[in-house]
């Protein structure tokens, strides 16, 4: 099934990290991809210590989108697609119970990936599921994180939760924090 983790408060990422967390415990093999993010965040350490999960994320940190130039957007893009192209991979070799495509919601509303490969990774990922008997697992999990979701992606999930800011520390002038935030 498809999840989709999205709204404009804190904890879609907190929230796929325990959902793999679980998923591990259980002995399912994840692939937890990072788009948009290139920084050291927090959450990588501890994930690189759990031999289930395997981490997919860009090699550089091109900062802000606003921020960026054209051939950063591009070289972005290329880094995108060639993280999609290997989730494709590893879901067609059977590699991996659950997939997390964490800030997916934002390269998908900039253009900065292959939107029919996304398209198609998220049909593999159900098409999968029907045929999971076969090889011995029951499902394959696919997890979404990001605001502003396309159409197709809230159409696509299977669940929606919706995280609502009510009060931010951010509102107040509080910068993000290591450990907290990232």
């Amino acid at each position: 099934m498809i999840h989709l983790y999205t709204g404009n408060g804190k904890g879609k990422t907190t929230a796929a990290i325990g959902q793999a967390i679980r998923a591990a415990g259980s002995g399912m093999r994840i692939v937890f991809a990072q788009f948009m993010k290139g920084n050291d965040t927090g959450e990588l350490h501890i994930l690189e210590k759990i031999p289930q999960i395997r981490i997919l994320r860009g090699r550089q940190d091109f900062g802000f989108y606003r921020q960026m130039t054209a051939a950063e957007r591009q070289a972005l893009t290329e880094e995108h697609n060639r993280v999609l192209e290997e989730i494709r991979d590893l879901i067609w070799r059977k590699q991996c119970d659950m997939v997390i495509l964490d800030e997916i919601t934002y390269p998908v509303n900039w253009s900065l990936l292959d939107e029919k490969l996304l398209r198609d990774i998220l049909g593999k990922g159900k098409d999968q599921a029907e045929t999971a008997g076969i090889i011995g697992r029951t499902f394959l999990e696919v997890i979404l994180t990001g605001r502003n979701p396309a159409g197709f992606l809230s159409d696509a999930a299977d669940y929606v939760t919706e995280m609502k800011e009510i009060r931010h520390p951010y509102q107040k002038g509080v910068t993000a924090r290591k450990g907290i935030e990232y």
